[in-house]
């Protein structure tokens, strides 16, 4: 079977471009061979520049990660930047990579991009953790930064992104700004990246830059004499990737005892031989608790592969092993700043932190009790920095925020995420709390006796056909079947009656009358979150349903709060069911349910 016209077009336009003799020679094997399917999914559609920037698999194709992609990304950007940036070209690019396939040669080829055109570039010598790049674009006052890493996706994954000159990821307009700036300058300029390290406007700031991370790190440390002292024993997983000399490091910076390593995933690895998947939430702990088990640690801290995310576990009374949630890190967090800040003397108005609006609304419930202000954001750390960014111009503290997924932001140095930072902050915090003869999970307890109980239960359904997703959710939007100019959401779900519907898709909310438009901006795909309570005991819960932009996936999280947790924990799996039954039409849509 011959290929229709524009898909041959595609081919021929990569045959033409492309340099790189693996990926071209790929191309030509599954021209010659016909492979129609296979070219249809590497050429039709190409990756899409986001606020995300570029994640995917690495092969040969417009829709893959591949040295093409990265220069004409690369070449978008400068041109980008250089329009819209003061001083950009003196001001220069940060570029850092992580231990990823390919990962070095995409970071010599985005510096390429930008030298070419006369642009300074401070390109980090060997592997760095992804907040060592906002960090450099703000202490180096650079216009923009790149780090070259897919987080924690699987192994045949890797990434490409940007932060603005603000030093936080990129948001909108600046991500459709640089796509159209993409697709303006598509012919490949360099494929060369022999000589990037004699040009004059190539500098190293590595090292120097390590050193103010370390430093900046070092003034979270309220405590260091009681750190010293503890008999607290850690164990810490880099998850083959690149945190194990960042965390020895910041260790010795906060005067802690060295933690255990799990030697089996201590060396960056980018085919992550011991894990399926390189995420601490997906069960990647189970060689950091055999370690553990082994030395007699106490806790399990881990980092994702590029060390922007943490997790915990703390070995209980029995012996067995308790993993936190990020909502419960968050909340343990949360509270341990305030109290440092609230012993400042620092006025308590003047202090804001910051969550994504899927996180847990235990924080806004602490917020409203203690008196310092909480800011809900979209999801992602794009959107909590800039939050943060808004609110310090507002006049706010803001040594705080966080989202669900184990990302946690502290003090003003780096607006994003840090699982560096997390992990010795963490440290610090059980530290402190065993000299009050507490754990992290005792404490958590006690929290919730004082704020109320609030229990998570988030997941997905899984949808290959984007025509049936977008069926569920205007089905959601006009649940009663009525025709009428404005929507009409589902009113009762596991016997609770929902009292406000956000719905940042669309455009609405509920409880913000007369306009009833949300003060969040619009999602770029389906999101609708729903508060809901019942009318004789108050539990009450939040159920935000959204689409994913990069997995086929309608992603939903649910949490419930009371005070009584036994009705929270039974009220959970009732409205699941509801939800997968009534509201998705699970089996009529044929759904995966995780």
């Amino acid at each position: 079977m011959t290929l229709d016209t524009s898909l041959k077009a595609l081919v021929e336009e990569w045959l033409r471009l492309d340099q790189n003799e693996v990926t071209k020679a790929e191309v030509q094997r599954l021209y010659a061979a016909k492979d129609n399917a296979e070219l249809e999914r590497r050429m039709r559609k190409r990756i899409e520049f986001g606020t995300a920037g570029l994640r995917g698999r690495m092969a040969a194709g417009w829709a893959c990660m591949n040295d093409m992609i990265v220069i004409q990304a690369s070449q978008g950007l400068c041109a980008y930047v250089l329009q819209n940036v003061r001083d950009a070209a003196s001001r220069g690019v940060v570029v850092g990579h992580d231990h990823r396939h390919n990962s070095e040669r995409f970071a010599q080829l985005t510096a390429a991009a930008f030298l070419s055109n006369g642009v300074k570039v401070y390109l980090h010598r060997g592997l760095v953790h992804t907040p060592i790049v906002p960090f450099s674009v703000k202490r180096l006052n650079a216009a923009c930064g790149v780090m070259i890493t897919a987080s924690h996706n699987p192994k045949q994954d890797n990434g490409y992104k940007v932060y603005w000159e603000n030093a936080v990821q990129i948001i909108e307009p600046h991500d459709k700004g640089i796509s159209a700036s993409i697709k303006a300058n598509l012919e490949p300029q360099i494929w060369q990246t022999d000589s990037i390290h004699n040009s004059p406007l190539c500098i190293d700031k590595t090292e120097e830059m390590k050193e103010a991370y370390f430093s900046a790190l070092s003034t979270l440390c309220l405590q260091r004499p009681l750190n010293e002292q503890t008999s607290l024993k850690f164990v810490s997983t880099s998850m083959h990737g690149v945190s194990h000399p960042f965390m020895t490091r910041a260790f010795e910076q906060f005067g802690l005892s060295a933690f255990t390593p799990v030697t089996e995933q201590q060396i960056p690895d980018p085919d992550f031989p011991t894990v399926k998947f390189p995420n601490p939430e997906e069960k990647g702990m189970d060689l950091a608790i055999s370690t553990a088990n082994e030395c007699g640690a106490d806790y399990v801290l881990a980092q994702d592969p590029d060390a922007d995310r943490f997790a915990a576990a703390e070995r209980g009374k029995d012996g067995k092993w308790i993993m936190f949630t990020g909502d419960q890190l968050g909340t343990l967090f949360t509270t341990s700043v305030f109290d440092k800040y609230k012993t400042s003397g620092k006025p308590i108005e003047k202090l804001a932190m910051v969550a994504s609006t899927v996180s847990s609304k235990m924080i806004e419930s602490m917020a409203k009790a203690e008196g310092f202000k909480f800011a809900e954001c979209l999801t992602g750390f794009k959107f909590i920095g800039n939050t943060a960014l808004k609110l310090e111009q507002e006049g706010y503290q803001v040594p705080f925020g966080y989202e669900e997924a184990i990302g946690f932001m502290f003090g003003s140095e780096i607006r994003d995420k840090d699982g560096v930072a997390a992990s010795v902050m963490f440290a610090e915090m059980v530290v402190a709390l065993r000299r009050q003869g507490k754990t992290a999970s005792s404490h958590l307890q006690e929290l919730y006796k004082k704020y109320g109980f609030f229990q998570t239960s988030n997941s997905y359904f899984i949808c290959n056909e984007p025509a049936t997703i977008d069926k569920i959710f205007a089905r959601m939007r006009n649940y009663d079947g009525a025709v009428s100019a404005s929507p009409s959401y589902p009113k009762k779900i596991a016997g609770l009656t929902v009292t406000s519907v956000r719905d940042l898709t669309v455009g609405y909310d509920s409880a913000n009358p007369p306009s009833y438009k949300p003060t969040l901006p619009l999602s770029s795909g389906h999101m609708i979150q729903f508060r809901a309570e019942s009318p004789t005991d108050g539990t009450k819960i939040t159920l935000t349903t959204r689409t994913s932009g990069t997995e086929p996936k309608i992603k939903y999280y649910l949490e419930g709060s009371g005070n009584d947790a036994s009705q929270v924990a039974s009220l959970l799996p009732r409205v699941v069911v509801e939800l997968a039954n009534e509201w998705m039409q699970a089996k009529e849509n044929q759904l995966g349910l995780q």
